[in-house]
């Protein structure tokens, strides 16, 4: 496994833990610990799309 793929691996994983967690704070009414964890869970989703491959297009203007 590839040093990106597993850091982001363990990004998805603890975006899942963070909306089990938001899930368990919205059941005990707790909103704000809720979005925080939404929050939270968002971010390391976003990051763990970023460690994928980049590609960078090159287009060469016609003369």
């Amino acid at each position: 496994m590839a040093p990106d793929s597993s850091a982001r691996q363990r990004l998805l994983f603890q975006a899942a833990t963070l909306d089990e967690r938001a899930r368990a704070a919205a059941r005990e009414g707790e909103l704000e610990a809720s979005a925080r964890a939404i929050l939270e869970a968002l971010d390391c989703e976003r990051r763990a799309v970023g460690l994928g491959p980049q590609v960078l297009q090159l287009i060469k203007p016609r003369a």
